[in-house]
């Protein structure tokens, strides 16, 4: 549990939680800032590889299937999966944080609502 996604003004923001925050402004230094999220994991086991900024990630992706199917590992080669895009925080903490969430989250993928749009709801929700 010690990096976490928030988001804020339409940004993801990757914090280190073990970092204490600064004693001027309250908050900690983010390590990553990036308008939409990709993680790279293994399809059958769900464990996550990566995350981060999309190209990033597609770029680890692409070069370890090269390193693995020249290493004659066909399997696992097809079996790293990325997904990208505006994904709802409170399930990139989950992938971060439980072994094996990433399956999870990629079978409900089609359900899950836009990232981005999932805050205003709430705060619509609050206010009325």
């Amino acid at each position: 549990m010690d990096l976490q996604y928030e988001l804020k003004a339409g940004s993801y923001y990757l914090y280190d939680m073990r970092e204490t925050p600064s004693a001027v402004t309250g908050e900690r230094r983010f390590k990553l800032k990036t308008d939409s999220v990709a993680i790279a994991f293994d399809r059958h086991t769900g464990e996550m590889h990566q995350h981060g900024s999309p190209a990033r990630i597609q770029s680890w992706a692409t070069h370890q299937r090269r390193r693995l199917r020249a290493a004659g590992a066909l399997d696992e080669a097809n079996g790293i999966v990325v997904v990208s895009g505006p994904l709802p925080v409170d399930e990139l903490n989950k992938c971060l944080w439980i072994s094996g969430y990433c399956r999870r989250l990629f079978t409900r993928l089609a359900t899950l609502p836009h990232g981005k749009l999932q805050r205003q709801a709430q705060q619509w929700k609050k206010a009325a």
